[in-house]
């Protein structure tokens, strides 16, 4: 009796094992990403939207956070936002009142977000004057480098929780790069943390649209907001084929201002 019994209790325990839920003994992420994006608008922000679709969710897997993807901006409006810790804008910005005033909103409320590249473009800057002027702080588009190249960026903040792995200079991935109308370094709320090393100059390949000499910022918070900006975003393209000739995610430097960064803005790097 003794024998059966104990057999009846290894084979409960090996039902309750079969039956455990799914998720036993899995984390729950530390924050949740959600991506705006619109991917239809110059090829090479198209493909970096298409590989970025693809990098984040493998980086999310293996850092504990989620990813979500969406082409409905309509979310900012409608509080579609408010169970996300940090928003991304990918290639664009919001359009309509209600999508601006809803992100304004959900900044003000202690939301986090990071934007690249062409999130930042405009020559109305007036149009929105908290999200260009007061949030970014760069204002209009001034000028941008042609052919998209890698840069020697110089750390400026290595005391920031995004930047604290990255080296004194380092080279980027290859992008398009865009300067601004306003001066970030007069903006006492904007805090560069990186920006275009000297020994990058000449950098561009078309002699028309290249950058000789000059201070141009590429990586930037704004200490009144949870935020971070990066000037990249921009695929090398054969626009002919439409093929993809670099990568945004080559820099395995740049990757880590990335992920820390994340980190930084989801709050996992305060647990």
């Amino acid at each position: 009796m003794r024998r059966l019994a104990a057999r009846l209790v290894i084979l409960l325990a090996l039902v309750l094992g079969l039956t455990a839920p799914a998720h036993a003994g899995h984390r729950a992420p530390d924050f949740k990403v959600v991506a705006f994006y619109n991917g239809t608008w110059d090829a090479a922000h198209i493909d970096f939207v298409k590989e970025a679709n693809e990098w984040f969710p493998r980086t999310a897997a293996e850092n504990n956070f989620s990813y979500t993807a969406t082409t409905d901006w309509n979310l900012l409006a409608n509080g579609g936002v408010n169970d996300y810790q940090v928003v991304l804008f990918l290639d664009d910005a919001p359009q309509s009142a209600a999508q601006r005033t809803g992100f304004e909103r959900y900044m003000r409320a202690g939301g986090a977000w990071m934007g690249f590249h062409v999130s930042a473009f405009t020559t109305n800057a007036g149009g929105w004057p908290w999200y260009y002027n007061q949030f970014l702080g760069s204002g209009n588009f001034k000028s941008n480098t042609w052919g998209p190249t890698t840069a020697i960026l110089r750390t400026e903040d290595r005391t920031h929780p995004s930047t604290t792995g990255l080296g004194e200079t380092f080279t980027s991935a290859v992008s398009e790069w865009y300067s601004w109308s306003n001066d970030l370094r007069t903006n006492p709320d904007i805090k560069i943390l990186a920006s275009v090393d000297p020994a990058s100059f000449p950098l561009g390949t078309d002699p028309n649209q290249s950058w000789y000499s000059g201070y141009y910022p590429i990586l930037w918070t704004n200490s009144q907001y949870k935020m971070l900006y990066a000037n990249f975003g921009h695929n090398a393209m054969n626009y002919e084929t439409n093929t993809r000739l670099s990568s945004t995610f080559a820099s395995p430097t740049q990757n880590r201002f990335l992920i820390d960064g994340l980190k930084w803005l989801g709050g996992a790097q305060e647990k």
